[in-house]
């Protein structure tokens, strides 16, 4: 399958640098370029391109409006934020707006082609701990009332479902939570899988965002079934 992607950056030499690196590969194509937010929507409702790689800082309409409008009115195109340090509040800005993943401008371009394919698959690209620092870092943005059972989507997962979905916004990978719930990782993979179609989320970073956001997680803090809390590992 080729990866059809949209680039949205407000600086021609860098366009025209991703096209190079892209267009070179057997499984990508560019299928168009943006040079504001504005644009980037205008060409993702029309090409529908798989992975759009936005940039935040453009004039007009930014990336991080940008990328909320394209979630919302191009469901099928995946988002990966461009931004210039991995704890950047831009970079919790664009996930909470539904960008499954970001990528540091100064990525080397092999890691540049690894997360297009990533969020292709419909993988998230930053790693479950780096989400969690991040999201721990502005975690007070994301917890302004509510809480446990607020949202009613939460009556939708089952015991073992809602557990899982703790252990996931905790920065734990699959493999640690298959040990740490005494599970096969063939079993919490499903579990997840479920977890996603029952909250509507579209991949794991998404998933972290609706637990700080419905409060089962807080920073240094993880409430358990029962309303205990443990310290974080």
């Amino acid at each position: 399958m080729t990866v059809r992607v949209l680039l949205a950056d407000d600086e021609s030499l860098l366009r025209m640098a991703f096209t190079m690196i892209l267009d070179a590969q057997p499984d990508m194509t560019v299928v168009g370029e943006a040079g504001d937010g504005a644009e980037a929507v205008r060409l993702a409702s029309r090409l529908r391109p798989d992975v759009v790689l936005m940039d935040v800082r453009m004039p007009g309409i930014d990336g991080i409006e940008a990328t909320r409008r394209v979630v919302r009115e191009s469901p099928a195109s995946r988002v990966l934020i461009l931004t210039t340090f991995d704890l950047d509040e831009y970079a919790f800005a664009g996930l909470k707006a539904g960008a499954s993943g970001f990528l540091l401008k100064n990525a080397r371009p092999e890691e540049l082609l690894a997360a297009i394919r990533s969020i292709a698959s419909g993988d998230a690209v930053v790693s479950p701990r780096i989400t969690r620092r991040l999201l721990e870092t502005f975690a007070p943005q994301l917890m302004n009332g509510g809480g446990p059972g607020d949202d009613t989507r939460l009556g939708r997962l089952t015991a073992r479902e809602r557990e899982v979905l703790v252990q996931v916004a905790r920065g734990l990978s699959n493999t640690e939570i298959a040990a740490a719930l005494h599970l096969a990782e063939a079993t919490v993979k499903t579990h997840l899988s479920r977890v996603l179609d029952k909250l509507e989320l579209r991949d794991r970073v998404q998933a972290v965002v609706f637990a700080y956001e419905a409060r089962l997680v807080r920073p240094g803090h993880v409430r358990d079934e029962g309303g205990a809390g443990r310290g974080q590992s």
